[in-house]
Parts: C-alpha cells; structure tokens; sequence
C-alpha cells in the first residue's frame, strides 16, 4: 500500500540504462492505495521483463487499460493474459479495428491488435465515460476543437471495407483520483494533448494537477525544426502551462519536441524513460 501514487515505467522509447530494454512502445505501471493499475503492455512482451526487474509483480495486476488499438500499446496483451487471470481489462469497444500505418516507402502495415485476443472473458469494452472503481475511470468521445496533431498522417482504419484516415474514435484516456489529487493519463494523444485537456475540464470542472504520457508530437517526416512545427509546439506548450499542472511525458511526443516543450514549461515537465519511478 502506498500513500501516494507510485508511477514505474515499464516500456518507452527510450531507457535510463542498458539494464532495461525500450521500445517503440508505451507501458506505465501506477499503483494507488487500493489498486495496482497497467496502462498499456507495449509492443511486446518486454513489459513483463522490464517489470521483473522494477519489482512489479504482474500477476497482482487489478486492472489493465489500453488506450487505443495500436500494436506499441497492446502488442503485449497475449503476454499479459499469460501471466494473469484476474485483472480486469478496459479496451475502448472499436479498439480491435483494422488500423494500418502507411510507412516511409509506401507500404501499408497492419498496426492494429490480434484479433484472437477479443472474446477473452477478462476483457470489458468500454466508450464515451466508463467508472472502473469510485476513483477510476476512462473517458473517450474528445471533441476535436483543435486540429489534431499533425503526425496522425499516414495512420489508416478500415471503414466499411475502405481504409480512410483514421479518426482515433478507439482511444480512451485514464482518469485516477485520490486524496484531493487528479492523475491523467494518455497514452498517444491521437485527439490532441489540447482536446483532450479540454474534455477532462468540461467533464471534471477543472484540469487535472498531473498528466501522465505521451503527446504524439514527433514526426515521422522529419518536419522537425520548421517553422509550422515550432509555432505548434510552442502553443502546445504554452496551453499546458495554462494549466497550472505538472506533465510527464514520453514515448511519442519526441525528444525535440519534449525538449522545446521543456524550454517553455520549465520545471512543469519532465520526461518518463524505461525505469522511471515518480510518486505524484
């Protein structure tokens, strides 16, 4: 039991030492008085190697949640169900979709989940506004005010048997509350880091005291350091700011663009690499 919450990430792009592996992929480990919550199983099973050596017991898990169907969020799931027969699994209900990325040389790759894996009796399909426990909950549904981020392109899903754009209706975003503190956590921010701020304040009357994950900033293009790129993150960062939380970021938000974000935020950000430990 812990008096805080404790935060331990398991799988980034990036590690803090060759003691950990990393990869193109997302898993946070978040631990409350009463939970042991999983937000995402990355790419692979590298979650659950990772989290052996961060004295995470995988089988304790009580809840898992994937933000979206994407392979980098839930490439591990097949691994986690291996491992634990107990928890609670919360997949937003389009979430087993056909999604496809279009790659540099043109090819189009299937990024989605295994579909294998959806009658399995441990899952619940959520959408719109879920209440996991009194505490928890995930939300979904983001009106997009804003422009999504830039770095969606390329990203396909199947609709009535065409691929088109696909329009992330499949991501949730986590919501933890406790002793007068709210958590959020995204896992890539498809709708916008922006849109989903707003939403959590339409629904919850105020922001969030901290955000957890990643902003989908990063462009596989290379468009970084152009003019259109820097005035985005700059607003980015400027909103965040507004809010008077504290982020911590990772994954697909990119270190040039976590590094600008940071020259604007100060001490308001950080950055969440594989054997990360924060207590919030």
């Amino acid at each position: 039991m812990v008096d805080t919450i404790l935060i331990k990430t398991l799988v980034e792009n990036t590690t803090l030492s060759q003691e950990f592996g990393c990869e193109h992929g997302l898993s946070l480990y978040i631990e409350t008085k009463d939970h042991k919550i999983l937000f995402d199983v990355g790419a692979s099973e590298l979650f659950l190697h990772n989290a052996k050596k961060l004295d995470v017991d995988i089988a304790n898990i009580d809840f898992l949640v994937i933000s979206h169907g994407h392979y980098d969020h839930g490439g591990g799931l097949k691994t986690f169900f291996q491992e634990n027969t107990k928890a609670r699994v919360f997949l937003h209900h389009l979430a087993f979709g056909q999604h496809y990325a279009i790659r540099p040389n043109n090819e189009l790759e299937f990024i989605g989940l295994d579909e294998k894996l959806k009658d399995n009796k441990q899952i619940t399909f959520a959408s719109d506004r879920f209440l996991i426990s009194d505490s928890i909950h995930v939300f979904s549904n983001i009106p997009r005010r804003e422009s999504p981020p830039k770095s969606n392109s390329g990203l396909l899903m199947e609709y009535k048997g065409e691929r088109v754009e696909d329009d992330f209706a499949h991501e949730q975003n986590l919501v933890i509350e406790e002793d007068g503190k709210t958590l959020l956590v995204t896992g890539c921010a498809h709708n916008g880091i922006i849109n989903i701020l707003e939403h959590f304040h339409s629904l919850k009357g105020k922001m969030p005291d901290y955000v957890v994950g990643g902003f989908h900033l990063s462009s596989p293009s290379g468009e970084n350091e152009n003019i259109d790129w820097i005035d985005r993150i700059d607003r980015i960062g400027k909103h965040l700011l507004s809010t008077k939380g504290k982020f911590f970021t990772c994954h697909c938000t990119g270190i040039p663009a976590y590094e600008r974000l940071k020259a604007i935020m100060g001490d308001k950000i950080a950055y969440l690499s594989v054997g990360s430990e924060i207590t919030i």
